[in-house]
């Protein structure tokens, strides 16, 4: 049986994710594509390779200046102030600023190219309760969009699905591969939840312009109860169908119900997407009550109840850093402060800008954040290492460590400051390009004839 996934809309290889087939001509392309460049088949590199003569940010202890980092197929090898091991290719790094690579969450990276093009969008899939959706599945490789955010630092992102209130799993990519199948480095991670708007449109008549009138206020608190009620039956029958599946080994399997068994057996987390404060504390005694493993995405109003969030251990997923206050009476830096306060509180939270287009501004809402009172030390990690251990990847991503993943990043200053430039980028021992759409552009008007 063939499990649901997020549609697509790209020639040949959106009918392998569809129904396994393909025409003539697609599956002549797919057996060219095959023979060029393998499943899992990586360019010929140096097995061992020393960076040398950098300031290196390791995120996880103190930062080296100068400092060296060793790589040795694939993974960091060692790190240190110098490294005398003979290496196969030796980068003097002349006082480069080495970081981790970034790690971007709840974003929609390789779902979506041109909002206005619904072709080009595979966001959502349709229904309230589709967890079998696969998010990752769905990622275009060639999206025009992953060199800009690699441009800018980031080298991994967790790919998220939207739609309904139950819209699937999310996994991790890594910004580089051919396939989805070699840009997959963890899946699923979590199992996604839009939890049910609280608020009642309290507007007399007479002041709602339009057709559309709001309804009586019992009618709307009538439908957000029942919103409500729905999503906990849901949970409560994934948990019944779990138990039978576990009593009987010929009990009937059903899609949608076996992708949840993860979540309920704790092998993955609830990621539940709230802005409203009265969403958040719903949400939190919710899953409480039901001993539920989550972490808040959005989390617009989470600086409001931190004290909450850290005595109950819920990690906050920021997107808001650069939102416009919800309110007349919030100051107009009430969310580049909201990343202090969740710091202070003791709230475990990592940083993102979400989204697409503007994903490339991630570490530019790390800095504003460190602005407005968070420090520089905590705004790296929040794009670093926090996200590498919410995703469970804390031991092969987020830090410059032994026996790491040698994602880096080289920078000509403080990632976090909007005038530096990443130079360099490898990806699992891997130098990446660094060329996107923007740069080629430059370089065309750049030497464009002039009058």
């Amino acid at each position: 049986m063939t499990l649901p996934v997020l549609n697509s809309n790209r020639g040949w290889s959106s009918a392998f994710r569809r129904s396994g087939s393909a025409s003539f001509a697609g599956g002549a392309a797919l057996c060219l594509l095959l023979t060029l460049h393998p499943p899992g088949a990586k360019p010929a590199q140096a097995a061992t390779l020393l960076l040398k003569a950098a300031h290196v940010h390791t995120v996880s202890g103190a930062t080296l200046s100068p400092g060296a980092v060793l790589v040795r197929d694939g993974r960091i090898a060692d790190v240190g102030a110098t490294i005398d091991s003979p290496a196969d290719q030796v980068l003097d790094l002349g006082g480069l600023h080495l970081y981790p690579g970034l790690i971007a969450l709840d974003t929609s990276l390789g779902l979506a190219e041109i909002d206005s093009v619904r072709a080009s969008t595979d966001r959502a899939e349709v229904g309230e309760f589709s967890p079998d959706v696969q998010s990752w599945i769905a990622v275009n490789p060639d999206s025009e969009l992953i060199p800009v955010a690699r441009a800018n630092g980031i080298t991994h992102v967790q790919v998220v699905p939207g739609g309904g209130t139950v819209a699937g799993v999310s996994g991790v990519i890594a910004l580089t591969g051919w396939t989805t199948e070699q840009m997959v480095v963890r899946k699923p991670v979590a199992l996604h939840v839009y939890w049910p708007g609280l608020d009642l449109d309290t507007r007399p008549k007479e002041y709602v312009r339009g057709s559309s009138k709001p309804k009586p206020l019992e009618e709307q608190a009538k439908e957000r109860a029942q919103k409500l009620k729905s999503l906990e039956d849901f949970f409560a029958e994934a948990a019944a169908y779990a138990r039978a599946r576990t009593n009987s080994a010929n009990s009937q399997l059903v899609p949608a119900w076996e992708a949840m068994l993860p979540f309920v057996r704790g092998e993955i987390p609830l990621m539940i997407h709230a802005d409203d404060v009265r969403q958040i504390k719903s949400a939190v005694a919710w899953a409480e009550t039901n001993h539920y493993r989550i972490m808040l995405a959005g989390a617009r109003d989470a600086w409001q109840v931190a004290p909450l969030l850290a005595a109950k251990k819920v990690p906050v997923i920021f997107t808001h850093v650069f939102t416009l206050p919800e309110r007349d009476i919030d100051p107009y830096d009430v969310f580049f402060k909201a990343p202090a306060v969740l710091h202070r509180a003791g709230v475990e939270f990592a940083i993102t800008s979400g989204g697409t287009w503007n994903l490339r501004n991630l570490p530019y809402n790390a800095s504003h954040a460190m602005a407005f009172g968070l420090a520089g030390d905590d705004a790296v990690k929040s794009i670093t290492l926090t996200p590498a251990r919410l995703l469970g990847l804390g031991d092969r991503l987020g830090s410059i460590e032994r026996g790491k993943d040698a994602s880096l990043i080289a920078v000509d200053g403080s990632i976090l400051d909007l005038r530096a430039n990443v130079k360099r980028m490898w990806i699992a021992g891997q130098e990446v390009s660094l060329e996107s759409r923007h740069t080629r552009l430059y370089e065309k008007f750049k030497n464009r004839p002039r009058p």
